[in-house]
């Protein structure tokens, strides 16, 4: 969780590496990526640490009317994407890989290095809104996948497409996949050097 300007420093770093974006751009590569075919994950994604910043940390009414005008062009832009992340749901090195329907309940957790795909659901178990997972540190979760419930997974695990993924797996370095989800393979994303920009199903 960003919890003051290093932090929030430290985020926007690890999830640039992952996105693999350039730290410095030229002139022309940046009326490239702003003006004639801008870089709307990577804009989402500088929206929602700067959020969670300025969320976490408001100190006074500046910090206020901030974050009031920040948190509308990420509602607007999260809208214009179809993703549905909230602030603190994300560890840092997030890589979103495109736009596309992502649905995430406020109260999931997700660790640092998370690889997401669209069609992806985080969700709650019917009932309380409360009850959601909590995911560990270096997932790659592949597009469709489906994931309920007062679960935990481990870390370095892999989660295959349009898997449904309703009970806990505790075993790290493993890969699932399936309705209802099942280890398939002791190939997780473990052992690869950015798991962030890799597809280890």
């Amino acid at each position: 969780m960003i919890m003051n300007k290093h932090d929030f420093k430290d985020y926007l770093e690890a999830d640039r590496i992952s996105l693999a974006r350039e730290k410095h751009y030229s002139l022309r590569e940046i009326v490239l990526h702003e003006i004639i075919e801008p870089d709307y994950i990577w804009s989402f994604e500088k929206l929602l640490r700067k959020v969670e910043y300025l969320k976490n940390c408001r100190r006074n009414t500046l910090d206020r009317i901030n974050y009031a005008v920040t948190l509308m062009q990420f509602n607007r832009l999260s809208i214009k994407l179809g993703y549905y992340i909230h602030p603190n749901n994300f560890g840092p090195g997030l890589s979103i890989s495109h736009p596309g329907f992502i649905l995430v309940n406020p109260e999931a957790r997700i660790g640092s290095n998370c690889r997401i795909h669209p069609g992806v659901v985080i969700g709650t178990q019917a009932g309380p809104s409360n009850r959601a997972p909590k995911l560990g540190n270096n997932i790659y979760i592949g597009p469709g996948a489906k994931i309920f419930g007062l679960i935990e997974i481990a870390d370095n695990i892999a989660i295959g497409a349009n898997s449904v993924v309703n009970k806990s797996f505790t075993e790290p370095g493993i890969s699932i996949a399936g309705v209802p989800a099942r280890k398939i393979s002791d190939k997780g994303t473990l052992g690869i050097e950015n798991p962030t920009e890799t597809t280890p199903l």
